[in-house]
């Protein structure tokens, strides 16, 4: 039996600009880190692929991605594919089964660590990028993961909203173009440790997420826009196609356990996770 597992991902910025036609038209940009959530897949002696998974899928954790990475790595013989090899052999299986999505999901799960990522058309470019070893730690202690418990099918909305922007709908390409620039910000800012430009970067992702479609966000509003205003939460955003799953919540030092709290006051879940910097591995 041979067993790969693929890391998940946190879209921190860039989400939805990974996507044709916006790649080829525009060209996307994203930054995200993989995390220490695994979608597992098993070659038995039979030849069965089989999977186990460390979160649910519709997590807005890239789930479909990494399945599809792990599948096609362990289905290889002799590790003869490249890292990029894999990811692009996992989107174009992904394309084929109906589901429309970009690719960041699958460069993430296959390289795993902290990534900055360039889309234009059909190529993808992984830049340069090298956060600050403290602004990194202090992410990983600020920022909480929690999910909803409300599953979404990603394929779906994008098929709206993609069908929107076709039709030439100001706010989607606008929106599309304010969640590029703050990626370009973040990504910036996390290189030189500039937390505050940070916490701006990811309020104007959510703001261009809510001029695309307010349903990506609505879920979560009404749990965290009050820890907004009270400067509990200083930023937050919900993780993939949103509209359920998973919200990056970034908390006031001061206030973490409050929003804890909260959290577990509205029956969502804390996803305990930290960084993977492997992608992915035999194991």
């Amino acid at each position: 039996m041979r067993v790969v597992r693929a890391p998940l991902r946190v879209d921190l910025s860039g989400g939805w600009t990974d996507l044709s036609p916006f790649t080829s038209d525009f060209g996307g940009e994203v930054v995200n880190f993989a995390i220490n959530k695994y979608v597992k897949a098993k070659l038995e002696d039979s030849g069965e692929v089989t999977y186990e998974f460390d979160v649910q899928t519709g997590s807005g954790l890239g789930t479909s991605g990494a399945l599809n990475v792990a599948r096609i790595a362990v289905l290889q013989e002799n590790d003869t594919f490249s890292r990029d090899e894999i990811a692009e052999a996992a989107f174009q299986a992904e394309i084929s089964s109906g589901n429309r999505c970009g690719r960041q999901d699958q460069w993430a799960a296959s390289h795993g660590g902290f990534n900055r990522f360039m889309f234009l058309g059909n190529n993808v470019e992984k830049m340069p990028f090298e956060p600050a070893p403290s602004a990194v730690k202090w992410l990983r202690k600020h920022l909480l993961i929690a999910h909803t418990g409300i599953s979404h099918k990603s394929g779906n909305l994008q098929n709206e909203i993609w069908s929107r922007y076709d039709n030439g709908e100001k706010n989607v390409i606008e929106g599309l173009h304010k969640i590029r620039l703050a990626t370009r910000k973040i990504a910036g800012a996390l290189q030189r440790d500039q937390r505050q430009l940070v916490v701006e970067s990811i309020n104007e992702v959510s703001d261009g997420v809510d001029m695309i479609d307010p349903s990506i966000n609505a879920p979560f509003i009404p749990i965290i826009e009050p820890m907004m205003q009270n400067r509990s939460v200083m930023a937050w955003k919900a993780l993939g196609a949103g509209a359920g799953g998973c919200a990056a919540i970034l908390c006031n030092p001061m206030n973490i356990n409050q929003v804890r709290e909260k959290i577990s006051e509205v029956n969502w879940e804390l996803i305990d996770w930290d960084y993977d910097n492997i992608g992915i591995k035999s194991i």
